[in-house]
C-alpha cells in the first residue's frame, strides 16, 4: 500500500470503531465496518486470492475474515516495519497470504508481515509433497517435530476480524461467523517458519493453534483457535519471560459473538463483506 493510498483511505481509529459498535448492534458494527474498508477495494486491494483449489467444508479452524487495512493493524499491534502490500478478504483459506504479526530477532520490534496460511517446516525436501497443516494442536505443539522447533523460537498472532465455523445439522451443514463481543479484532496465537528452496528463495509460513472448544463454542465444534488477549501478546511474542504453553487456553466464556451465515462462504471463489451478514431467519 502506497503513503498516497493509506493517506486517502484515513481508516477509523480505535476510539472511532468503539463508538460505532456502541451504538449499534454487534453484526450491525462489523459488517458495516467490512463495507467501509471495501468501499476503497479497487484502490486499495485490486482483486482477491482465488486459491480455489477444494469446495469442501473447511476443517477448524480453516476460514476466517481478513479484511482489516495494514495501517490499522500495524497501529492496534504496535508493529514498526513498512505497510506489508495485503489484499483484503471475507474468505481466507489455506494457501492464501495473510497478515502476520511477528517479533523481529534482532531490534525486537514487532512487525506485520503477509505470510503464507499452510505451516512448511524447514526440513521440506519436496515442497509440492508437503503436508502444509494450517493448524496445530495445542495438546502436542510442545512435542511435535513438524511444530515444536517453531513453538520455541517463532510464534506469532494472526490478525482477524472474525472467523468461521460449520454446525452439523439434519443432512447439511449451518456455517457460523464469530467474532469478538467488544468489536475488537481477534488475534489467534500462531507460530511460523521459513522454507529456503533449492533455488535460494524463502517462503515464510503459518499455521493457527487450536485447542478445544469452551462451552460457547462446542455447540459448533469440539475445538476452537487459540485466542490471545491484548495482556498475553508480550508473552506469546517472546518480549518479557513467560512459559507460553500456559496460554494454549479455551478463551473465556462470554468474550464471543456468533451468528448464522450464508452458506456460500463454503466456496473460496465467494468474497465480500456480504458473507458476513445474518442469514435470514
Amino acid at each position: 500500500m502506497t503513503q498516497a493510498v493509506a493517506e486517502n483511505a484515513k481508516p477509523a481509529s480505535r476510539s472511532t470503531v468503539t463508538q460505532r459498535r456502541m451504538t449499534g448492534t454487534f453484526q450491525d458494527a462489523i459488517i458495516g465496518w467490512s463495507r467501509q474498508y471495501r468501499r476503497h477495494g479497487s484502490e486499495l486491494w485490486p482483486g482477491f486470492h482465488d486459491c480455489c483449489s477444494s469446495r469442501n467444508l473447511p476443517r477448524m479452524c480453516g476460514r476466517y475474515a481478513s479484511f482489516l487495512p495494514p495501517d490499522l493493524i500495524a497501529r492496534l499491534f504496535g508493529t514498526k516495519n513498512p505497510l506489508p502490500n495485503l489484499r483484503a478478504t471475507w474468505n481466507m483459506a489455506p494457501t492464501m497470504d495473510a497478515p502476520v504479526v511477528r517479533r523481529h530477532p534482532e531490534t525486537g520490534e514487532r512487525h506485520l508481515d503477509a505470510l503464507t496460511w499452510g505451516f512448511v517446516p524447514a526440513f521440506t525436501k519436496v515442497l509440492r509433497e508437503a503436508r502444509r497443516p494450517v493448524n496445530a494442536r495445542a495438546e502436542t505443539v510442545t512435542t511435535s517435530g513438524m511444530f515444536r522447533t517453531a513453538f520455541a523460537k517463532r510464534r506469532c498472532l494472526v490478525p482477524a476480524a472474525a472467523f468461521y465455523e460449520w454446525q452439523a445439522g439434519p443432512g447439511s451443514k449451518t456455517p457460523y461467523a464469530i467474532a469478538r463481543a467488544d468489536g475488537d479484532p481477534l488475534a489467534f496465537a500462531g507460530i511460523w517458519e521459513g522454507w529456503r528452496s533449492p533455488d535460494g528463495d524463502m517462503l515464510r509460513t503459518f499455521a493457527i493453534l487450536t485447542t478445544t472448544a469452551n462451552a460457547q463454542m462446542a455447540v459448533l465444534h469440539e475445538r476452537m483457535p487459540v485466542i490471545l488477549e491484548p495482556a498475553d501478546w508480550p508473552a506469546w511474542l517472546g518480549e518479557v519471560e513467560s512459559d507460553p504453553a500456559t496460554l494454549l487456553r479455551p478463551a473465556a466464556e462470554g468474550i464471543l459473538r456468533m451468528w448464522p451465515v450464508d452458506k456460500r462462504v463454503g466456496n473460496v471463489r465467494n468474497d465480500g463483506p456480504e458473507l458476513l451478514a445474518p442469514l435470514a431467519a
